[in-house]
Formats: C-alpha cells, sequence, structure tokens
C-alpha cells in the first residue's frame, strides 16, 4: 500500500518567469527558497509555505491552463487579504465566498493558473 505522508509540492507552468515573480513575490508576498538559489535566467523558482512548497517553472513543453493544476493557499487574514487583492487589481473567478467551514476565493495568477485563497474556520 502506498503511505502518502504529506504533499511535497505543487508546480505552476508560467510563460514569463520574471512577471510571474512579481506576482508571486509583490503580490501575495512569497519569498524565494534559499534552498534553491535564484538567478537572473531561472526557469524554476521554489516557494516554501510551511511544511509544503509551491514553483512556478517555465518550459515550452509545458503550457499554463486555467483549467489546470490549483493549490489552495491556507491565509490567515482572509478578509484584509481580499481587500489588499482589489487593491492591487487582481481580479476573481470566484469571488469571496462564505461557507459553513471555510471562506473562500479564487484568483488567477498573470498566466491565469488558478489559486484558491482559503480560511478554515474554528471547529
Amino acid at each position: 500500500m502506498i503511505k502518502i505522508k504529506e504533499v511535497a509540492f505543487f508546480i505552476y507552468a508560467v510563460t514569463d518567469v520574471p512577471r510571474a515573480r512579481k506576482f508571486y513575490e509583490d503580490v501575495l508576498g512569497l519569498k524565494p527558497s534559499d534552498e534553491f538559489p535564484v538567478t537572473a535566467d531561472s526557469k524554476w523558482i521554489e516557494y516554501n509555505i510551511g511544511p509544503s512548497t509551491i514553483t512556478i517553472g517555465s518550459s515550452p513543453d509545458w503550457k499554463p491552463s486555467e483549467d489546470g493544476t490549483s493549490a489552495a493557499l491556507e491565509l490567515e487574514n482572509f478578509d484584509e487579504a481580499v481587500v489588499e487583492l482589489k487593491e492591487k487589481g487582481i481580479g476573481f473567478k470566484l469571488e469571496p465566498q462564505d461557507f459553513p467551514t471555510c471562506k473562500m476565493a479564487v484568483i488567477y495568477d498573470p498566466d491565469k493558473n488558478i489559486i484558491i485563497l482559503h480560511q478554515r474556520k474554528a471547529r
């Protein structure tokens, strides 16, 4: 039997690494991992978030898709983050929703990859 311990990483395909970095670092506030040094011509950048990693990568054989993989980012400040993203002009695929167990919204990165914003409610 396969025993999965945790999610190791998610990868988003991007077409323009500098543009994607601006979004992931300036808009979402992520910091590149020190474990995988970033250079001016990097085609692969890792961002550690707790025990998981979101990676952006660029290859002519791998295209972004607005119908593809998505990662859900657990936020500590969902409502404030939504306001900040709207102030920065970030469009929402799914406007903020309030569910019995969580709050959730969906945004796009510059290549139309889906990013889910999520905040669990206290149980």
